[in-house]
């Protein structure tokens, strides 16, 4: 059971959270901080869609192609998962869990230039498949479902079974709005002769497959990919930032796909509108931004600014560095690569003090509403403390 951070014990002397003899001074000092953090969810604009961008072909992967695992961070195997496929990790280094893992097919690839390839072609397929204009939008859960081929997007799960039916030919491609949960012993059934070649999933986050899943086509995560024990992906788990972890899994990467008919498309930029996590002073702070396109954008700021300390790669959309000043910075990015219009999102980053980071567990994982309620609380506590003090004198 979660446990409220409004406990009796909250503002009690040496078991305030915010511990020290000047607790209520502290909170009072966070105050502002916290109330940032409350009305930074309110300020995120995203641009109007972008322009629409359709395909007649398989969404082209490049190098990535050859690939049944690829991950950015790590690729962590447990158990007696089987992969046909190459296996590859970048721009970091660590494969474990080969074996007892074992590969049938393809070459372990650790951050060689192979891997770094396939990563930029990810990179280009996953805005390709984002560009898409979808001929079905607001979709949940696809269980009991039967589609025929198109683009759909949604806030997409799957408990149940989804009907795939089409031809060798046909392709689907789904566009998760942020995460994908495949519920255990889920399954996809391809009817009609569709191929897994031909089955694409975009996941601006990241996706997890439950246990005893039979699941088909390449997932495109923009974070990372979990795999509970015994599921069967007839595709490719291709990672851009995060890790892929693997428990007693089946991968088999598509092969015989038909290259022929793999369209190249160049798409508008995208910017999805997502919420980026406080950062503190000293300490150092990074946030991909899920920029895409094809040719990949190029991200400027064109309002606002970030802490002295942090900075935006305007190549690979990545903020980093190490603030070095306390506060509230919105910014608008702008993404273009010279197909059709340039695009614009508006994110907020909020900095900490120094004495958030180093205090006594304070949970700054819990709503931002919550957080600024408790400071408004410890202000109240000391003002009320002062005038009993007063009384009694």
């Amino acid at each position: 059971m979660a446990t409220s951070i409004f406990s009796a014990t909250a503002f009690a002397g040496k078991t305030s959270i915010f511990a020290g003899k000047t607790s209520a001074a502290r909170i009072r000092r966070l105050a502002p901080v916290a109330l940032a953090l409350a009305l930074s969810s309110a300020l995120f604009v995203a641009s109007p869609g972008f322009a629409a961008t359709s395909i007649d072909g398989p969404i082209n992967l490049g190098t990535a192609t050859t690939f049944g695992v690829l991950g950015s961070s790590a690729v962590t195997n447990t158990g007696s998962s089987v992969i046909a496929g190459d296996i590859g990790v970048s721009p970091e280094t660590s494969i474990t869990g080969f074996p007892p893992g074992n590969q049938t097919s393809g070459v372990v690839h650790a951050t060689d230039a192979v891997a770094a390839s396939a990563q930029d072609d990810l990179t280009t397929a996953y805005g390709v498949a984002g560009s898409l204009t979808p001929t079905s939008t607001g979709l949940a859960n696809l269980g009991g479902q039967s589609l025929v081929p198109g683009v759909y997007s949604g806030n997409l799960s799957l408990t149940g079974v989804l009907t795939l039916e089409g031809t060798a030919a046909s392709v689907w491609v789904f566009q998760a709005s942020s995460s994908l949960l495949i519920a255990s012993g889920s399954k996809i059934v391809m009817s009609g002769g569709a191929s897994s070649c031909n089955v694409f999933w975009r996941v601006p986050t990241s996706a997890t497959l439950g246990s005893g899943a039979d699941f088909t086509g390449t997932i495109m995560a923009n974070a990372s990919i979990s795999l509970d024990s015994t599921v069967d992906l007839k595709g490719r788990l291709l990672a851009r930032t995060g890790a892929v972890t693997l428990i007693n899994d089946k991968i088999t990467a598509p092969t015989g796909c038909d290259s022929a008919t793999t369209s190249t498309v160049t798409t508008t930029p995208s910017l999805d509108t997502v919420e980026l996590p406080p950062a503190s002073i000293g300490t150092r702070f990074s946030f991909q931004l899920p920029v895409a396109g094809s040719p990949s954008p190029t991200a400027t700021i064109t309002e606002g600014g970030l802490p002295a300390g942090v900075e935006l790669d305007t190549t690979t959309g990545m903020i980093a560095g190490t603030p070095l000043a306390a506060g509230t910075y919105p910014f608008t990015v702008t993404a273009s690569n010279g197909v059709g219009p340039a695009v614009t999102a508006t994110y907020v980053l909020a900095v900490l003090p120094a004495l958030a980071a180093t205090g006594a567990d304070v949970p700054w994982s819990v709503p931002a509403a919550a957080l600024l309620l408790l400071a408004l609380g410890g202000w109240f506590a000391g003002r009320s403390l002062r005038g009993t003090r007063r009384h009694r004198a």
